[in-house]
This record gives C-alpha cells, sequence and structure tokens, in this order.
C-alpha cells in the first residue's frame, strides 16, 4: 500500500444535492463534480472567516425559507445574521468570493493532476 493520499476519493452525497448540484453545473458549464467542490471550497472560506455552526445553520435556514417564498419577516434571524449575509452577498457580487473558490478548484486539479503521475505499479 502507498502512504500517499489518492488524487481522488469517491463520497456518497444526498441525491437532492447532486441534483441541485448538477443543474447549477449546467448553468455555469461547470461538471457535477467541479460544482459540489466549487460550493465545498465556499463553504470552507466561509468557515476560516469565522461563520459560526449556527451562523451557517441559521444562513442555510434563510436560504431554504426564501427559497419557498416566506415573508421577508419570517426570515429574521438576528441582526448579526443580517450583516454577515449582507456581507457574503458584497464578496459574491464583487467576485471576490468566486475569485477565490476558482483559484482553490484550480490548485486541488492541479494537485491531482500531480499526483496522478507519481502512482507506480
Amino acid at each position: 500500500m502507498s502512504s500517499e493520499t489518492p488524487a481522488y476519493v469517491s463520497v456518497k452525497l444526498p441525491a437532492g444535492l447532486v441534483n441541485q448540484a448538477r443543474e447549477a453545473a449546467q448553468t455555469m458549464r461547470r461538471s457535477v463534480a467541479s460544482q459540489v467542490e466549487y460550493w465545498a471550497t465556499l463553504g470552507m472560506a466561509l468557515e476560516h472567516a469565522g461563520l459560526s455552526t449556527s451562523d451557517s445553520r441559521a444562513l442555510i435556514a434563510r436560504q431554504e425559507r426564501a427559497a419557498y417564498g416566506a415573508p421577508r419577516e419570517a426570515m429574521a434571524v438576528s441582526p448579526e445574521l443580517d450583516d454577515l449575509q449582507a456581507h457574503v452577498l458584497a464578496l459574491s457580487k464583487s467576485g471576490a468570493l468566486s475569485a477565490r473558490a476558482q483559484d482553490a478548484v484550480a490548485g486541488n486539479k492541479t494537485r491531482a493532476g500531480r499526483g496522478k503521475g507519481r502512482k507506480s505499479a
């Protein structure tokens, strides 16, 4: 057995998430795997920026309520979360968040490509 980490591994994901990734991937002209990687990279960036688990859950819940057409008042959680959402949206609109995630995805692909050449029989 090699002590090297494989370039790619398989993981099980909920079918709903994969379907959402497939839809988003078509719009963004990415593969499903690249879309999931992009989302994961964005999540890591937000986590490293200090987004707590409870903040993450609240943002996800807000996003899900918005998808079902919930009124704005029903989506209010806290002023801090409103500020955080505004900051994330500003980063997204400026392209900074997307650029950072794309750089991370490209770096991951480069590292994965180098790992393929090192495999031995």
